[in-house]
């Protein structure tokens, strides 16, 4: 078949980042030289043209010069590294601290998969799919993420099914590790959060049967959703930068190890950009 070239717009210290990762990964399991079908930067090009384009891993492999399990091997292997490198939760909080950040943004979102036929019983007893997400209406996993007050992202969660709703999801990869920090660094979040405790701040429900809230609960709604709303900037800087995150076609339990890797490659981005301001 024919092959065509297209250019990747990374940029070249991220191939060699990532081609570094690769090499002591090589190092650690005792790969011999000359062995492999692509040297590290090579095979760096290939996993960042597919995070960055989201072609098939046979196709974009063929292209490589790659058998296709080959190509998944490769594949898998420079997620593994990156996500190796995604910081932990109290990490993350610990340096936003030290930095002096006034506040974070909490946000999840149902990143999209291919159908899986697991399943699990609702709270009514009836079967449902695990990975059916009753807020998107479509199949998915959910993270969660924290973000600086630009929009940032910090850390990024693992994977719950799509069934989970943002609080549950919280309260089990999030609050106990944030609520130390609160103090000093509240939390911001959308209603869905509504009940995460101490420091976690929402905006407040109409009661039923009020027409309206009074002039200080819409003030402090307003302020609350003027500076959450760039969480959107940082879901995007992690979706659409990365567009393998718009619908994942792994199994859907991995949608975790993908956001960290996507989540490192756009911290050294970002870190790039400040250095050379």
């Amino acid at each position: 078949m024919p092959s065509y070239r297209v250019m990747l717009d990374v940029p070249a210290d991220l191939i060699w980042f990532v081609s570094r990762l690769l090499a002591a990964r090589r190092r650690s399991i005792g790969t011999r030289k000359n062995t492999r079908k692509l040297g590290c930067y090579r095979q760096a090009l290939f996993g960042l043209a597919w995070f960055r384009d989201k072609a098939g891993i046979r196709r974009l492999g063929a292209g490589f010069g790659l058998s296709q399990a080959t190509a998944y091997r490769y594949l898998d292997e420079v997620i593994s590294v990156l996500a190796e490198q995604a910081p932990g939760l109290r990490e993350a909080l610990e340096k936003a601290l030290a930095e002096g950040t006034p506040y974070v943004i909490l946000d999840g979102k149902i990143v999209g998969s291919d159908r899986c036929h697991e399943k699990t019983t609702s709270r009514k007893g009836t079967e449902i799919d695990l990975w059916y997400s009753g807020k998107r209406k479509d199949f998915g996993g959910n993270v969660q993420a924290v973000f600086y007050p630009d929009g940032r992202p910090m850390w990024v969660s693992d994977v719950l099914p799509g069934n989970v709703n943002d609080l549950a999801a919280a309260r089990e990869n999030v609050l106990a590790v944030i609520r130390p920090f609160v103090e000093k660094m509240p939390v911001l979040a959308d209603g869905g959060y509504e009940d995460a405790g101490h420091g976690v701040l929402t905006p407040v429900k109409k009661p039923s049967g009020m027409k309206e809230l009074d002039i200080n609960a819409r003030t402090r709604n307003a302020l609350i959703r003027s500076v959450r709303c760039l969480r959107e900037r940082g879901f995007a800087l992690l979706t659409q930068r990365w567009q393998t995150l718009q619908h994942v076609t792994m199994s859907p339990g991995r949608i975790g190890q993908l956001a960290r890797a996507a989540l490192v490659l756009t911290l050294f981005e970002h870190r790039m950009l400040a250095e050379s301001h």
